[in-house]
């Protein structure tokens, strides 16, 4: 029977959620699984990966291989690291002790990455929020200024109401005309 490291979807439909499972490779998609690993939720940014990491390495010690996407997945969370140094323990060429030093700080410079990244996120989220309140400030002034205004001068308002209604009433005139002018000529033919 071969294994197989892969996803099975769940979530609803445009919100897809991931289990990480250890299957055989007949079962279906979303059929039976022989050992859930963890979880992927790809709608967070960065995306959120929930693994067992002594799980999946001992899966990969027993021959199952991932599929494109889980491997990416055991790869960010270093599954494949950790199984890459218990080959390297099992052949003598280095200690349990070493093997687990380069791990932990392998997992602690990827995870300050991480960190680095939701923090860059949330500051651009910050400063996009002080933007647009800043843009929205300016505005209210604008309108309160233009309010106080016309306060001020009622007289004004009144006599741009009048000027825009002969503007209008002197653009009607204007489209009267030429049709007045073709019926007239059409009497005459």
């Amino acid at each position: 029977m071969s294994v197989k490291i892969r996803l099975q979807r769940h979530g609803k439909k445009g919100k897809p959620f991931y289990w990480v499972v250890a299957a055989d490779a007949r079962s279906k998609r979303d059929g039976k699984y022989l050992e859930k690993i963890g979880t992927y939720n790809p709608n967070t940014n960065p995306a959120t990966v929930d693994l067992n990491l002594d799980a999946a390495v001992q899966w990969l010690h027993n021959g199952a291989q991932p599929t494109d996407t889980a491997r990416a997945i055991l790869s960010y969370k270093g599954a494949l690291l950790k199984h890459h140094l218990d080959g390297g323990v099992r052949k003598g060429a280095l200690t349990q002790d070493q093997a687990d030093a380069k791990l932990a700080a392998w997992i602690e410079a990827k995870s300050g990455k991480v960190d680095a990244k939701k923090d860059g996120l949330s500051k651009a989220q910050s400063d996009a929020k002080a933007k647009a309140f800043k843009a929205e400030t300016v505005a209210n002034e604008k309108r309160i200024a233009a309010q106080t205004e016309a306060a001020k001068a009622p007289e004004a308002v009144v006599e741009e109401e009048v000027a825009t209604e002969e503007v209008v009433e002197a653009a009607t005139e204007v489209e009267e005309t030429p049709a007045a002018e073709e019926a007239s000529e059409e009497k005459e033919a």
